[in-house]
């Protein structure tokens, strides 16, 4: 492995891990859980701050002359903290790291935990951009899947997104569920269509371990339905002026989802909040990866500092981690990217490259490389061969 080079620094953003949900849902394997009694909305937005705080002082940030590129607010069920901690939360972050004039603050939320007023005083508070947990408009497929909200909650919920003038809003929703035929697949990418969401989040439910539906497993359809939703439903969304840049992401032209592309072209981001995790890169070659502690409990009660967990990417590492992020994306990757992101050189991944590109997995454009059509059937194939020794 070559010598590692000076990393230019990419985009920062931040990412917030709001852990609260009012139930868990059967398929979901992230950091959440059902709230039980009142939720310490005060002393977690204290915390988030001096987690915030603990980072800048450990990574010498006061020195960094980056401003935050973007916000993202996940859980769990963000929606469920008062729009005026959200406000306290967003002003905090800003007095401790500059914004970019154009940044992108996104918050999910949950149709049933929000009604207008709440919806507008969101922005109010900072937030830009919405993204509204939809995952179906029927109500069997919602109640199976453990929602709380109904078909007609989450047709107002986009509704309102449009009203109040947010820069954009996103509607996550999904397909191959239990039960799921391709019709009511399509039904429902057809009803997110008309409420013409400037972004669509569109993708296949996937069974993760250390879920219910893991322990007990659903019946979902079978790939040659999976396929004909995925084909049918693409050709949709083009019909509909929806532009598809990443696997599951399709927008509307200028709203793309500025935080996603930072994440998937290998930016660097701060994570604060439970189990949030972090990537770091330093101009001596270093790229650092963090973990914050993961339960509620533990973090609110813990000795400070938040840090579960710090790993430095080793060079060998480098070239596998730039790609798995890189080529979700469908634009086209710059060479230079590779370099200025990793700190490798380019004869780093010459011999794996060359087999892609022999294999026709990957178009070399000169200053650029392109995934090809075929490139995205065997995209496992195609990320093995940078899983350096």
């Amino acid at each position: 492995m070559s010598t590692l080079s000076a990393i230019t620094p990419p985009p920062l953003s931040l990412y917030i891990h709001i852990p609260w949900c009012v139930q868990k849902c059967p398929y979901c394997d992230f950091n959440s859980h059902a709230q039980k009694g009142e939720i310490p909305q005060q002393a977690y937005i204290t915390a988030l701050l001096e987690d915030l705080d603990a980072d800048i002082a450990r990574y010498q940030l006061a020195d960094d002359e980056r401003p935050l590129h973007s916000i993202f607010i996940g859980g769990g069920t963000p929606s469920l903290i008062t729009p005026e901690l959200i406000a306290e939360l967003l002003d905090g972050v800003r007095q401790r790291i500059p914004f970019r004039d154009d940044i992108e603050i996104t918050m999910e939320a949950n149709p049933g935990t929000i009604e207008a007023a709440r919806f507008k005083r969101y922005q109010t508070g900072g937030v830009t951009r919405i993204s509204i947990g939809v995952q179906s408009f029927q109500q069997q497929k919602l109640e199976r899947l453990g929602r709380i909200h109904g078909e007609s909650e989450a047709i107002n919920a986009a509704k309102l997104a449009h009203t109040i003038g947010l820069n954009s809003f996103n509607l996550d929703l999904m397909h191959g569920l239990p039960e799921q035929s391709v019709t009511d697949a399509l039904s429902d990418l057809q009803q997110a269509i008309d409420l013409k969401p400037p972004h669509l989040s569109w993708y296949q439910l996937t069974i993760e371990p250390n879920t219910l539906f893991y322990s007990k497993p659903p019946t979902l359809p079978d790939d040659d339905d999976l396929w004909d939703i995925y084909e049918q439903g693409h050709k949709m969304l083009e019909e509909a002026g929806y532009q598809q840049y990443e696997v599951s992401g399709y927008s509307k032209p200028g709203y793309q989802c500025q935080h996603n592309l930072n994440y998937w072209r290998f930016g660097d981001y701060l994570g604060i909040g439970c189990g949030a995790h972090g990537k770091l890169s330093f101009s001596d070659g270093r790229i650092v990866r963090t973990t914050k502690v993961k339960h509620p409990r533990g973090y609110l009660n813990m000795i400070k500092p938040y840090l579960d967990s710090e790993m430095e990417v080793e060079a060998q590492d480098r070239p596998f981690e730039f790609f798995i992020n890189r080529l979700r994306l469908l634009e086209a990757c710059p060479k230079v990217e590779f370099t200025e992101r990793t700190g490798l050189s380019l004869s780093v991944i010459e011999a794996p490259m060359t087999h892609c590109i022999n294999n026709g997995y990957i178009d070399d454009l000169g200053d650029r490389w392109v995934v090809t059509e075929k490139g995205k059937l065997f995209l496992n194939d195609v990320l093995e061969q940078f899983e350096l020794e």
